[in-house]
This record gives C-alpha cells, structure tokens and sequence, in this order.
C-alpha cells in the first residue's frame, strides 16, 4: 500500500523515509500523518527523505522492510542516500 502525493511516495505506512517525485527544494516542506516535514538540503528526483530523526546505526526502512543501516545521525528532513547509509546485506551479512 502506498501513499503518493504530488512530490513524494511513501511505499509502506511503517517506512521511516519517503522518495521524491520530483526535485525538492532546501527550505520547502511537506505533509504527511499530520506533520510538515522542513526540507533539509536540495532533493533530487529518486532519492529519499527523512520522516523522522534516525540514529547512527539505526534502520532505514522502505517498502516496510530495512534497505540500509544509518551511517551516521540523520535528522527529520534530510537527504539519504550513501553519504550516510550502508548496505545491511554488506554489514550484516559480509561482515564488510
């Protein structure tokens, strides 16, 4: 079950991030579960959103499960991406 709206997609209610739809602007913000979420840096088009702050360490989930784990504090409103997550399957798995 997803939740789309005009600039972003929520792919499963438990997900702690969203993907942009299109670029979003530093400073802009959007709504969702009855919160506005302030836009930390610039967003491009595919990458994702904080929804909450997450912890270094913590899980970043999409599509109701873990896509990565935290590489360092992320806070309600940032950019994610490889700058500050890692792949579980490498940590987890590879022990990489």
């Amino acid at each position: 079950m997803s939740k789309h709206l005009d600039n972003f997609i929520m792919m499963n209610p438990d997900d702690n991030c969203v993907t942009a739809l299109k670029d979003i602007s530093k400073g802009s913000k959007i709504q969702i579960r009855e919160s506005s979420i302030n836009i930390n840096q610039n967003i491009s088009l595919g990458h994702k959103i904080a929804l909450k702050d997450i912890r270094k360490g913590d899980l970043v989930k999409k599509y109701g499960h873990s896509i990565g784990i935290a590489t360092e504090d992320i806070n309600k409103g940032d950019w994610i991406h490889t700058h500050n997550l890692t792949s579980q399957y490498l940590k987890e798995v590879l022990k990489i």
